[in-house]
């Protein structure tokens, strides 16, 4: 089995990364090009993995070609490899956000398998959140090897495309919204006295406890919430400070406000 990345940038790399940490593949199974030579030396340098020169050639060389690519090229890109992938009929994973397995079909203009995957940002520490759609000329097989391939940098969820909008948000910006929460925990420590880095890692470890705990208790998390709050003690107080302050109506809102962006895109 060879798979080709098409576009050598960060997610490409984390997604090669992971894959070969896992074992999955050998790193001469795996093929590489992107139309900025610099990219393909960076990935080069990490992994000794196969470059190839066009995209057409790695087309031709690779059984799963995911295209790694930005938005705003992709189209471009369908149409350089569709000659190619009728002959190699190989299965198209697309990371591009925003572009529907609808349109990557047209922009193709070939009979093709195609799934769409949106990963985020936290695929670069194996912990990322990613959900996969497939047009109906996807095989289960094609299904189990996406979920195989990005399993290696987090965990992966099969969504119906309707969702992916709202997956876009939940799933893309929450990291931005972590980091923002987890710094302004760790200024506040800076503003009582303690040093930043100390008040950043504990507060970054405390965050990452706390999904921890979430995801593997089957506890609500407002029951969990309940069990920290002792009666007339500092975690309630800070609590209802919060939610006086409108904690959870600006959460709704940024969503929302997030959600209404991605219509205009």
């Amino acid at each position: 089995m060879k798979i080709g990345f098409i576009g050598c940038g960060n997610m490409a790399s984390a997604i090669i990364s992971g894959v070969l940490s896992k074992k999955s593949l050998d790193e001469k199974d795996i093929n590489v090009f992107d139309i900025y030579s610099p990219a393909v030396e960076k990935i080069k340098e990490k992994f000794d993995v196969n470059a190839c020169d066009n995209e057409t050639d790695i087309t031709h060389n690779s059984d799963v070609l995911v295209l790694a690519v930005k938005p705003n090229v992709i189209e471009n890109v369908l149409s350089k490899i569709s000659d190619a992938v009728k002959e190699k009929n190989p299965l198209i994973i697309s990371i591009a956000a925003g572009k529907s397995t609808e349109f990557l079909a047209a922009s193709l203009n070939i009979d093709a398998r195609i799934i769409r995957v949106m990963p985020n940002i936290n695929a670069k520490v194996g912990e990322a959140i990613c959900a996969y759609t497939e047009n109906e000329l996807a095989t289960d097989d094609d299904m189990s090897f996406c979920e195989k391939l990005f399993s290696s940098v987090g965990q992966v969820i099969h969504l119906e495309e309707s969702y992916f909008p709202l997956f876009g948000v939940l799933g893309g910006c929450t990291p931005a919204l972590a980091y923002m929460f987890i710094d302004e925990l760790a200024r506040a420590g800076v503003k009582n006295g303690m040093k930043k880095d100390v008040a950043l890692k504990i507060c970054a470890q405390a965050v990452l406890g706390s999904a921890k705990m979430i995801l593997e208790a089957n506890e609500h998390p407002y029951d969990l919430i309940d069990k920290v709050c002792s009666p007339g003690g500092t975690t309630i107080e800070a609590v209802t400070s919060l939610q006086k302050d409108g904690f959870n109506s600006a959460i709704h809102d940024a969503v929302n406000k997030a959600l209404e962006k991605d219509k205009l895109l």
